[in-house]
């Protein structure tokens, strides 16, 4: 039997990655998972029943939106999101709470994000979803809290002034110290064992009423040595993550399989999640030729401008970006994103046999979830929550420096009742 007892609740959950490694290092206690999208919540709540023995999974998921604070707090009886008793019920029958984790949807902040915007993100509401987060931490205060989101917030400017500015003056107004120098907050998850080019900032923020003093040595020591001593040895590569799996042959014809055209052999023996997208053949030859080419030695092709060169002879289309990218066997992967779902294409597989983007298994091994988390839902979904996910292993690892540094400075345990408990 795991010691389960810090009592934390997820925000902004998805399909669970980050709770994923809290619940895995065996010290944590999911009372709440707070998420508004259907798909990633079947899935949350199918885990937590199936892998971390829920009994009550339904109940410990609330599909909800977040905005809405106050009915998420009190109940709602709503057309969209069902009935609930709200978040205050959960939290009180699971004896008070200790830490909150999760990170706001990372669009607005990203470069890339803002790139594709023509506004720069300027107007989308998800730069605000952070004062969501923070009402829900006033309310609850914590012992700490976990924040996770991208390198790219440091220089997101929605308004007059930069939006990380904002969100360290409001953390420390709700009564949290956070580390003053949050460029030193950026994490580089190849260095704990996830084989992609993944960096997340990671704020911890520590209850000034509860720690008081210790507040700045405490948040100093977490980034300094109770983190970097779950870095890995090496970084782990495509090869390590994938190269394992029944490979997925192009046909030469269309096929269906469970009502859908594919174009690629099924895996034998057959693991789940692991069925190749269909492509043409126009695709397919394209995938020949850059994943010789790298396999060859030329490297003709691994320029962007040569991408991109190649892309306007084989469709004809102009692209800004390369469009095209073969992942390398024995190097971390490049980013899993969100936008896999709309093609694969810069998420080549490096099989010269094989000529198809990653699939969903792939995208999952890739981000660190096991194998045994079976993901149920169309495509779209399933990429969409994978990518928006943060890689397990790393919230593993996470978990443990949390645990870790709760254990050496919490002097009334973690069972402590007197703090946690939710505001009047």
């Amino acid at each position: 039997m795991r010691n389960k007892e810090i009592r934390s609740i997820d925000l902004f959950a998805g399909c669970g990655g980050l709770m994923e490694g809290f619940e895995k290092s065996g010290h944590y206690k999911t009372l709440a998972a707070v998420e508004w999208e259907k798909g990633p919540c079947r899935n949350l709540e199918k885990r937590l029943r199936d892998r971390w023995k829920y009994d009550d999974a339904e109940k410990r998921v609330l599909r909800f939106d977040i905005q809405r604070t106050d009915e998420l707090f009190h109940g709602w009886d709503d057309k969209e999101y069902g009935k609930n008793e709200g978040l205050d019920r959960r939290i009180e029958e699971g004896g008070g709470l200790d830490l909150i984790i999760g990170g706001p949807p990372c669009q607005a902040y990203s470069i890339a994000g803002r790139i594709r915007d023509e506004h720069g993100m300027k107007n989308d509401y998800r730069n605000y979803l952070f004062e969501s987060y923070l009402k829900v931490v006033e309310r609850y205060k914590p012992k700490l809290f976990v924040f996770e989101n991208v390198p790219g917030i440091l220089s997101a400017r929605p308004g007059d002034i930069p939006i990380i500015d904002v969100i360290q003056k409001s953390f420390s107004e709700s009564g949290y110290y956070v580390l003053p120098e949050l460029k030193n907050a950026v994490i580089d998850f190849t260095e704990y064992d996830v084989p992609q080019n993944r960096k997340r900032i990671i704020i911890l923020g520590i209850s000034k009423k509860y720690f008081g003093e210790k507040c700045p040595e405490m948040a100093e020591r977490f980034y300094e040595e109770y983190l970097p001593r779950y870095k890995g040895k090496t970084k782990k590569t495509v090869r390590e993550a994938i190269g394992d799996l029944p490979g997925l042959y192009p046909l030469g014809h269309d096929e269906k399989y469970n009502g859908k055209k594919i174009s690629h052999s099924l895996p034998d023996p057959f693991v789940a999640n692991h069925v190749a997208r269909w492509h043409n053949e126009r695709d397919i030859g394209i995938f020949k030729l850059l994943t010789e080419d790298i396999e060859s030695g030329r490297c003709e092709y691994v320029s962007a401008d040569a991408i991109k060169k190649l892309y306007t002879e084989k469709t004809g289309k102009t692209s800004n970006v390369h469009k095209y990218h073969v992942i390398r066997w024995d190097e971390p992967s490049n980013l899993i994103p969100a936008h896999l779902y709309k093609d694969g294409l810069r998420h080549i597989h490096p099989d010269t046999k094989q000529l198809r983007s990653i699939t969903v298994r792939e995208a999952a091994r890739l981000q660190t979830f096991d194998d045994d988390y079976i993901f149920e839902g169309s495509n779209v979904e399933l990429y969409k929550m994978i990518g928006n996910a943060v890689p397990p292993e790393f919230s593993r690892r996470l978990a443990e420096a949390v645990y870790d540094l709760l254990s050496d400075y919490d002097s009334h345990g973690p069972d402590n009742k007197k703090e946690g408990q939710r505001a009047d």
